[in-house]
């Protein structure tokens, strides 16, 4: 990877640091309820690469990886210093699923679909129906 066509990443105190090189394969909200978990949000936002597209840059030792007991592909990798979500290998294929708020930069592409649509929060609303703020609203 040259340092020029990569996209930096870390976790909140900093100690794990990755980069990804474009092009992404993927970039996906889940809105299935093992994400609305693992997050405490409304969806997952996920963006993926191959795996030849991704290194680790510091702090690999400090990631614990839980698999769901029972699920074909569910898995969620954190920093154990300050519990950020962090990338993983996905199961089943080459691909890499790294948390799109772990980016220090905007990814190489938009969001392309919400999977498990099914499955969203009753309460989810769509951004675009809610009143924007700058910082902390009323």
């Amino acid at each position: 990877m040259t340092q020029h066509q990569t996209i930096a990443g870390s976790c909140l105190c900093g100690s794990i640091k990755f980069e990804i090189a474009p092009p992404s394969t993927a970039f996906k909200y889940c809105h299935c309820t093992r994400c609305r978990k693992a997050t405490g949000t409304a969806h997952a936002a996920n963006v993926f690469v191959p795996q030849s597209q991704f290194k680790w840059l510091a702090g690999e030792s400090l990631i614990k990886r839980f698999d769901l007991p029972g699920a074909k592909r569910f898995a969620v990798s954190f920093c154990t210093q300050c519990g950020t979500r962090m990338p993983h290998k996905s199961a089943g294929n080459d691909n890499m699923l790294i948390p799109a708020g772990v980016l220090d930069a905007a990814p190489d592409i938009q969001p392309d679909s919400s999977i498990f649509w099914g499955s969203k929060a009753g309460w989810f609303v769509e951004t675009s129906a809610l009143p924007k703020h700058e910082e902390y609203g009323k």
